[in-house]
């Protein structure tokens, strides 16, 4: 296939993630005003899109708190900075098995809920976006599984487009490109859909770039898509996405690292990538024509 490099690029920023990251950086923000400053900074970097997850404010462990969504949704929409608000609907899939001799009862780290209280969040709040994970699959945790069966997928599909948020399909392997083309065909999502390329999460597809151009032929042309891969390969792919015909994802999410030795911040890593799209020859999108692209709705602040 042709490549066709995009001329016109948006950076989403991953801004802290559900990982246990907390401790090995001190950039990586826990409290819904830490998160919202932080995804503030890198809309004024060049961010069009912020993707937030919640922690618990003082242990800075994952959350599905509504109040934690709601705080950090507020804080942002009130900020003087535009910019597309994604909310993760990652949790509350979460299957830890007891052991190889023992996996039942389940251990300590199992949080499965139904589809409704999956998505509390999304209704409440109802970002412009939010992310739908298009499978289930083995991480890197001994006895962890992501679990998204093709029954919860349809429902939390469902809702998400009744509510008018348009969903992100994370997809960390083709067989879940395969589910979500048929999500669209059974008019459960909409189409062109919005498609995130996940590349190097252990055990789903590793980003060498015969496999991500494999992820990217999966991708029907009308639809939009970005990429992005793990710590030291993040800027690389940032790159590889344009050149494919993609747009960028960074952020503390997936790579904590500007240079060896040096952590950084969302707002360093979003100008690192604003830097390699315009080296390229591109432009940065700004959050009003992201919308136009996507035909996004923004939502106005609270009291507004």
């Amino acid at each position: 296939m042709p490549l066709a490099m995009t001329r016109e690029v948006f950076i989403t920023c991953a801004v802290t993630g559900s990982g246990a990251t907390q401790d090995r950086s001190p950039h990586v923000p826990r409290s819904p005003r830490q998160i919202a400053d932080s995804a503030i900074d890198a809309a004024r970097a060049g961010a069009a899109v912020v993707h937030c997850h919640v922690r618990d404010p003082d242990s800075g462990a994952p959350s599905r708190r509504l109040d934690l969504y709601r705080e950090v949704t507020d804080l942002i929409r009130a900020a003087d900075v535009d910019v597309v608000l994604n909310l993760t609907a990652g949790m509350g899939g979460d299957i830890v098995f007891g052991g190889t001799d023992a996996p039942f009862p389940l251990a300590a780290g199992t949080d499965m809920v139904g589809a409704a209280e999956r998505v509390a969040h999304i209704a409440q709040c109802l970002p412009e976006i939010c992310t739908l994970d298009c499978g289930t699959m083995n991480f890197a945790e001994a006895d962890y599984v992501m679990t998204n069966t093709p029954g919860m997928l349809r429902a939390m599909g469902r809702m998400m487009t009744d509510l008018g948020v348009k969903p992100e399909i994370e997809a960390f392997d083709t067989g879940h490109l395969w589910l979500a083309k048929q999500l669209v065909s059974e008019g459960i999502l909409d189409a062109p859909a919005l498609v995130q390329l996940c590349m190097g999460v252990p055990w789903g597809a590793p980003d060498d770039l015969n496999t991500f151009m494999a992820m990217v032929n999966n991708v029907p042309e009308d639809w939009t898509f970005s990429a992005f891969s793990l710590g030291r390969n993040q800027m690389a792919y940032a790159a590889a996405a344009v050149l494919a015909g993609g747009h960028v994802r960074v952020g503390l999410e997936d790579n904590l690292w500007l240079d060896k030795g040096a952590l950084a911040t969302n707002a360093q890593l979003v100008e690192r990538a604003v830097g390699i799209v315009e080296r390229m020859g591109a432009r940065v999108m700004t959050p009003a024509e992201l919308r136009a692209k996507l035909g996004l709705v923004k939502r106005a602040p609270v009291g507004a």
